[in-house]
């Protein structure tokens, strides 16, 4: 297919740039086969039934952000893409000029780093302190690049789902953003099922498909862990006649990922699996999303799930209705698409 044909046009007051008072005060549009129906996000509970299974991402964001300045005065701004040890991280450097291995880079409450290598766009870095405690103290919340204003403290919590537990994304599980204790409690209450997994997002799920043939696009790697725990709880909702659901679709990757010899295993290890249209399920039935960017990897993998035809027409409803768009906005409830091709997708 050509990344044109997961074109929509957005008007930029749609771009959501802060959450909403509560969490789940969102909108929710149902995606139906042949309609779509608006509706609140707390009427999710009215889409799911207690036989069913609600898969989350446990990943708990990281505040990744970094700003410095060489021995030159030039300033830096770094984006942590991955932790690789107690004193070291791969990370996106912008500057004026890239730095040179052996750059040192001095950083806010006297700390330093080391540029060691450069890998593709990223860059192996050594701090001169450990990592993760410094980082709680300096580092600020990497809010995406569509939110065209600097983050807040109130972002610390908000760029956050409230069962985060598990630190290691730069980028939120955002389809998660609008579920609060409340609704959590009444899921339970009707017998919903619960589980999780976890998958750390990283910094690449805003780069753009440049490929006109979305075939030719490679996909960055992200580091994901399904439990055997949780393969008995699909197993057994299966079972009972009850649907996976999948919260975001850093879900699905994880989830499609661990089937990908035919049947759900446990996994822990790098995904670099692309989804798009053509691509076979085998182990989600549902799920629950933000709206994405124009030509974007996540927007392709909705259209596998759901079908071309049926999301890009639920984009345009969207757009006319003036849903909240991207990370903060609103979100879309879909049951996949009835047909099941076979499977197309890049994986490595």
């Amino acid at each position: 297919m050509d990344r044109a044909d997961f074109h929509y046009d957005l008007p930029a007051e749609l771009i959501a740039q802060g959450p909403l008072e509560v969490r789940s005060a969102s909108r929710l549009l149902v995606v139906r086969e042949d309609a779509v129906e608006d509706a609140a996000f707390t009427d999710l509970i009215d889409f799911l039934n207690p036989s069913d299974l609600l898969v989350f991402n446990d990943t708990r964001v990281l505040p990744a952000r970094l700003f410095g300045r060489k021995s030159s005065g030039g300033r830096v701004e770094l984006l942590l893409e991955r932790i690789t040890g107690e004193h070291c991280a791969r990370v996106q450097i912008r500057a004026s000029r890239s730095p040179r291995p052996g750059t040192e880079i001095s950083l806010p409450g006297g700390a330093s780093l080391v540029v060691e290598q450069r890998h593709g766009s990223m860059f192996e870095v050594r701090f001169d302190r450990p990592l993760a405690p410094y980082l709680d103290r300096h580092g600020e919340v990497p809010l995406p690049p569509y939110i065209d204003r600097a983050a807040v403290a109130a972002d610390r919590d908000r760029y956050q789902t409230v069962y985060a537990e598990v630190p290691g994304a730069v980028a939120a599980p955002t389809a998660g953003l609008h579920f609060d204790r409340g609704l959590l409690d009444a899921l339970a209450r009707k017998g919903i099922g619960r589980a999780k997994l976890t998958l750390h997002v990283g910094a690449g799920t805003f780069a753009p498909v440049r490929a006109r043939r979305i075939e030719e696009h490679e996909l960055h790697a992200e580091w994901l862990k399904v439990p055997a725990s949780l393969c008995e709880r699909v197993e057994s909702a299966k079972a009972a006649g009850g649907r996976v659901v999948a919260v975001g679709t850093t879900t699905v990757r994880a989830l499609e990922t661990a089937a990908c010899d035919g049947r759900l295993a446990p996994f822990e290890g790098e995904s670099q699996l692309f989804i798009y249209p053509g691509f076979r399920f085998r182990v989600v039935d549902a799920l629950i999303t933000n709206f994405h960017l124009p030509e974007s990897s996540l927007l392709m993998l909705v259209a596998a799930f759901a079908g071309h035809g049926r999301i890009m027409r639920a984009y345009r409803h969207a757009v006319e209705r003036r849903y909240r768009f991207f990370s903060y906005g609103d979100a879309m409830f879909v049951a996949r698409s009835a047909a099941s091709p076979a499977n197309s997708a890049a994986l490595s």
